[in-house]
């Protein structure tokens, strides 16, 4: 019965404790700014570390293309494993799920050489061309598809060889060499697969074709 005073004591001095320490969880020390119990149940959007994602445009571009141009992006292969990839205005031509890519070069899967010079010959001035390599581009190539290519803008057609890796968007009746064009020389000394070169990512916004009134 002597012991009921004290025990009294200590149980309320550790219910007093026990409680201010409940509250400094739940509000904050005093002075220490912003309730902690409003940060428990604070939403996701008005939190301070949520970052706004950031906006894709057409082809996943970062930024939308002008007036009067068109949007695209386009990856070759890689080694000859991943197929190349071709988007224009956010359409998906060209793609390994679309199934319409193959090793050499995608001009609309168009590989062969003989195939390719009667599918290159006929084109309309003015008709956009993207080509992405795969695998092995040049192989197959003779001088007069490759002055086609460099008719079609190409300034890197030519040296184009074994296993390198291309991308380009040409055009027919151009008066100057394109500026939309990426090649990556296949070397046993820079190569980042074995055997090949990286694959190359280009993306941009082509102007459209003005005509004549």
């Amino acid at each position: 019965m002597r012991l009921a005073g004290p025990l009294r004591i200590v149980v309320l001095v550790l219910s007093v404790g026990l409680t201010w320490i409940l509250v400094s969880i739940l509000f904050g020390r005093p002075g220490s700014g912003f309730p902690r119990i409003q940060q428990l149940f604070a939403s996701p959007e008005n939190s301070v570390t949520a970052e706004p994602r950031a906006r894709k445009y057409k082809c996943g571009l970062p930024q939308p293309c002008p007036e009067e141009h068109l949007a695209f992006r386009m990856v070759s292969g890689a080694a000859n494993v991943i197929g190349p990839k071709i988007c224009l205005e956010d359409k998906m031509l060209m793609s390994s799920v679309k199934d319409n890519v193959g090793r050499g070069l995608n001009v609309a899967l168009v590989n062969d050489v003989n195939d390719l010079l009667k599918f290159i010959r006929p084109l309309h001035e003015g008709t956009l061309v993207f080509v992405a390599s795969y695998d092995d581009p040049a192989t197959k190539m003779n001088e007069e598809t490759r002055k086609l290519f460099s008719d079609l803008g190409s300034k890197n057609v030519k040296d184009l060889a074994f296993r390198d890796s291309w991308v380009f968007v040409g055009a027919k009746g151009v008066q100057n060499k394109s500026p939309f064009e990426q090649h990556v020389k296949n070397s046993r000394h820079t190569n980042k697969y074995e055997g090949w070169p990286e694959a190359l990512e280009m993306e941009g916004c082509i102007p459209r074709r003005t005509t004549a009134s």
